[in-house]
C-alpha cells in the first residue's frame, strides 16, 4: 500500500469515526441539534472557515476518487497464500503449492536412490520460494551427491517449466531404507 493510500485510508476512518460518534451524541440527547447547526452555520457564513473547508473537501474529494478508480497495484507476480500469481498481458495464472510439490515430488522420484519423498514449499513476502525436501534413501546411496544433484535438478526443472526462480532447496535426510527383495517360494 502506497502513502498516499494511507493518508486516504486514515483520513476517512476518522471522518466516518467523528460523524459515527456526533449522529450516537445526537441520538441519545447528549449532544443538541442546535450547537450543531450553529457551527454549520458559521462555517458558511464565515468567509475565511468557508474557504479553508472548501480547499479540505476538494481534498478529500481527489483522495476519493484516486483511492476508488485509482489503486495502486502490481503487474508481476505476485505470492498468495495457496501459490503463486503469474501475470501477462494475455492474462493470470495461479500456480498453487501442490502443484509445486507435486513437480518437486516427480523429480525426486527421479534418483533411483531416493525412495519416499515429501515436500514443503514456503513462499516469502519478498517473492522468493524456498522449498523443503524430506527424503527417505537407499542404504547405497551417496547422500552429498544426491543432494546437490537434487537441488540442482528441483531448481532447473521449476525455472523450465513454471519460469519461477527457486531461492534455496533445503533437503532433509530422514532415514535410510533398506531394499527388500520380495521372493515368493
Amino acid at each position: 500500500m502506497k502513502i498516499l493510500d494511507k493518508i486516504a485510508l486514515i483520513l476517512f476512518s476518522t471522518i466516518i469515526l467523528i460523524i459515527s460518534i456526533i449522529t450516537a451524541l445526537l441520538i441519545f440527547g447528549w449532544l443538541d441539534i442546535l450547537t450543531i447547526t450553529t457551527f454549520i452555520n458559521f462555517v458558511i457564513t464565515d468567509a475565511v472557515t468557508s474557504n479553508v473547508v472548501l480547499g479540505l473537501l476538494v481534498v478529500f474529494i481527489l483522495l476519493a476518487i484516486k483511492a476508488i478508480f485509482f489503486t495502486s497495484s502490481d503487474k508481476s507476480n505476485k505470492t498468495f497464500g495457496n501459490g503463486i500469481l503469474l501475470q501477462n498481458e494475455n492474462g493470470k495464472l495461479l500456480i498453487s503449492k501442490e502443484t509445486i510439490q507435486n513437480i518437486v515430488n516427480g523429480v525426486a522420484k527421479e534418483f533411483e536412490s531416493a525412495q519416499e519423498v515429501s515436500t514443503d514449499v514456503h513462499m516469502g513476502s519478498d517473492k522468493s520460494l524456498n522449498i523443503e525436501v524430506t527424503l527417505y534413501v537407499a542404504k547405497e546411496a551417496i547422500i552429498k551427491d544426491l543432494s546437490s544433484n537434487l537441488q540442482l535438478k528441483i531448481k532447473d526443472v521449476l525455472k523450465k517449466s513454471i519460469d519461477i526462480d527457486v531461492k534455496q532447496v533445503d533437503i532433509k535426510i530422514k532415514n535410510i531404507t533398506q531394499k527388500v527383495n520380495n521372493v515368493q517360494e
